[in-house]
């Protein structure tokens, strides 16, 4: 269903019956997506919406900016659904992309690891085994390039430092000077690392 309030905020509403309170979400491509409980009072929902307007507006022109006003594809809030079909589609993509990437980064590094996996995880972009296991998101085969790749330098860098310590920081500041900018776009997904 598309609404439109004074203010010309377009969104889409989703009623889901799993949703215990409304959520937000905007993309890459301008859509936004407010998702609600069933029985929720659409005066309520407007006025979230409109409470939410400014930053709604933010960040679509912030994705837009990005684009170089054209809408992007791919959207950055990726949904945390377990889609097996998705995952199946990703998974081979995602992991020629991670080993190209390593191979490539891991030249400044110089690092040994045990095993790379690609995983349908629902909170994680990656993580890092004490045995030196490399673990990925399959949807990392879905985001900007500049965001693959800060996420496999990040868990090539814990092979060097097990930890998130300024020592860390710097090995990932090598090759990724601009991790921290890297590092907020990212945490907008709702994904993190491990």
């Amino acid at each position: 269903m598309k609404n439109e309030h004074k203010k010309s905020i377009n969104y889409t509403l989703k009623v889901s019956a799993r949703a215990q309170r409304m959520r937000l979400s905007v993309y890459h491509d301008g859509r936004c997506v407010v998702t609600v409980p069933q029985a929720l009072p659409q005066g309520i929902i407007e006025r979230f919406v409109r409470e939410k307007s400014q930053w709604i507006r933010d960040k679509i022109e912030y994705f837009l900016s990005r684009a170089g006003g054209i809408p992007l594809p791919i959207p950055l809030r990726i949904s945390r659904a377990s889609k097996k079909k998705e995952y199946v589609k990703y998974k081979e993509q995602a992991r020629a992309l991670v080993e190209e990437r390593i191979a490539h980064f891991n030249q400044c590094y110089n690092y040994s690891w045990n095993n790379i996996s690609i995983k349908n995880q629902k909170t994680r972009w990656g993580s890092c085994s004490s045995k030196g296991n490399l673990n990925f998101n399959y949807k990392i085969a879905l985001l900007p390039q500049h965001m693959a790749d800060y996420i496999v330098v990040h868990e090539l860098c814990h092979l060097g430092e097990f930890n998130h310590s300024q020592n860390f920081w710097n090995l990932v500041e090598k090759t990724i000077p601009e991790y921290r900018k890297i590092r907020e776009e990212l945490k907008k997904t709702g994904l993190r690392f491990h």
